[in-house]
C-alpha cells in the first residue's frame, strides 16, 4: 500500500499523525497494520455471524428464518423475567427450535427462584439444569432479580453471594458450563431519566419504574452490585463467566478493561448496549476503537432482540419485526466495520464507525462465541 493510501486510511480513522503514544494506549502504526483487510457493507450477507444474546419467546419461526436469510446463528437465552413466558415454556420453545435447526439455534437455560425457602431448592435447581443440558442447553443465565428484586420469607433481598447459590456455581464451574450474568443495570439506572445518556435506557426505565433505581434509593447502589458480583467471581476462578450487557460496565471502556484484566476467563456480550459504545466513541473514538482491538478475544456480538408471542400474528406485525431485526443487525455491522458517519435513535448527534479489521470482526461475530459456547451449533 503506498503512502497516499495509508494517509487516506489514517484520515478515515480520525488519526492525524503516525506518532501515536503507546503510553496512552493507542496503537503504534506499522506496515503490518496498514496492510489490514476490511469488510465492506456489501459483505454483510457473506460473513458467518452469531447473535449471542436473543430471546426466541415465540413458537413462530420468523426469527429463525430471518437468521438464515441474514447468515446468522442465534443463541437464545432463557430468563426468569416476568414479562416473558414462563421458564418451562421458554425451554420448550428453544428445545424445539434446537431440534429443528441445530446449526442455526443454540440456547441457554436458567433457573427459577420459586420455592427458594424450600430446603431442597438448590438440589432441585441442579437436577433441572442437568435436564436442560441433556436437551442441549450450552449455558445458564442468572438474572437481575437476584440482587434487585427477589426476597426471602423474611423479606430480605437475596444477593448473588447468598450461600444457597454456592452449590449451583460450584456445579457449573465443575461442569465447565458458562454462567451468563446480568447483574445490576446500566449505570444510567441510578440517574433521573433526563440525565441518562442513551434513549433506549430512557425508554426502558420510564416503562419499568420498578427497576429504575433512582426511584428506589433504599435498594443497593450500582457500586454494591458490582462489588458483590466481582466478589462471587473471585470465589470461582475456574467459572466461565459471560457478562451480559457488557457486564453492566457499559458506561466506561476503561472500567470494563479493568474487569476483563481482573477476570481472565470472563467474556462480555454487547446485548442492548451498542448505543453506550457509540456514545463513548463519539467522545473518545481512539480509546473505544483501541479497546476493541486489545480485547478482541473477549467480546461477543449480541443484540437482545426478542420475539415475543403474538396472538394472532398479523402480516403487519411480522413485517415490523423483520424490519426491526434487520435494521439493527445492519446498523451494528456498519458501525463495527466501516468508518462512516452515522446516526442512531439511541445516541444524540453523529458518530463514526469503528472500522475494525476483518480478523477482529470475525472474532466478535463468530469465533469468540464458538469458543465460549462449545458445541453450541452441532447436531
Amino acid at each position: 500500500m503506498n503512502i497516499m493510501k495509508i494517509a487516506q486510511r489514517l484520515k478515515s480513522w480520525g488519526i492525524k499523525t503516525l506518532a501515536l503514544s503507546t503510553a496512552t494506549g493507542l496503537m503504534a502504526i506499522n506496515p503490518a497494520y496498514a496492510a489490514e483487510e476490511f469488510y465492506s457493507l456489501n459483505d454483510f450477507l457473506a460473513v458467518n455471524k452469531i447473535d449471542a444474546h436473543v430471546h426466541t419467546n415465540s413458537s413462530n419461526s420468523a426469527f429463525i428464518e430471518l437468521a438464515i436469510k441474514n447468515n446468522f446463528k442465534l443463541l437464545s437465552i432463557n430468563v426468569d423475567y416476568p414479562d416473558f413466558p414462563g421458564i418451562d415454556k421458554q425451554l420448550a420453545i428453544t428445545t424445539e427450535f434446537k431440534a429443528q435447526h441445530p446449526n442455526v439455534l443454540a440456547f441457554a437455560s436458567t433457573f427459577s427462584m420459586r420455592d427458594w425457602n424450600d430446603e431442597q431448592w438448590g438440589s432441585n435447581v441442579i437436577t433441572s439444569l442437568k435436564s436442560s443440558f441433556d436437551k442441549g442447553a450450552v449455558a445458564v443465565k442468572v438474572w437481575k432479580n437476584i440482587g434487585m428484586d427477589f426476597r426471602d420469607k423474611n423479606n430480605a433481598l437475596i444477593q448473588l453471594n447468598n450461600s444457597k447459590l454456592t452449590p449451583i456455581f460450584n456445579f457449573l464451574s465443575d461442569q465447565g458450563v458458562p454462567l451468563i450474568g446480568h447483574q445490576a443495570e446500566p449505570k444510567n439506572c441510578w440517574l433521573p431519566v433526563s440525565e441518562m445518556t442513551v434513549t433506549n435506557d430512557q425508554q426502558y426505565f420510564t416503562n419499568h419504574p420498578q427497576y429504575h433505581m433512582y426511584l428506589h434509593p433504599e435498594l443497593p447502589s450500582y457500586e454494591d452490585h458490582m462489588h458483590i458480583r466481582n466478589e462471587v467471581l473471585s470465589n470461582y476462578p475456574k467459572l466461565n463467566f459471560v457478562g451480559a450487557h457488557l457486564a453492566s460496565i457499559e458506561w466506561s471502556v476503561d472500567e470494563l478493561a479493568k474487569f476483563l484484566d481482573r477476570f481472565p476467563l470472563a467474556t462480555v456480550d454487547m446485548a442492548a448496549r451498542m448505543g453506550q459504545i457509540q456514545y463513548q466513541s463519539k467522545r473518545g473514538y481512539n480509546k473505544v476503537r483501541n479497546f476493541f482491538i486489545k480485547y478482541q478475544d473477549r467480546l461477543l456480538y449480541a443484540t437482545d432482540l426478542t420475539h415475543q408471542p403474538q396472538e394472532p400474528i398479523s402480516e403487519s406485525s411480522a413485517k415490523s419485526f423483520a424490519s426491526d431485526v434487520e435494521k439493527r443487525w445492519r446498523s451494528d455491522w456498519e458501525y463495527l466495520t466501516s468508518a462512516n458517519e452515522m446516526t442512531t435513535i439511541e445516541v444524540e448527534g453523529n458518530f463514526k464507525g469503528l472500522h475494525l479489521p476483518k480478523k477482529i470482526i470475525n472474532k466478535i461475530y463468530e469465533t469468540n462465541a464458538l469458543k465460549t459456547y462449545k458445541n453450541a451449533f452441532k447436531e
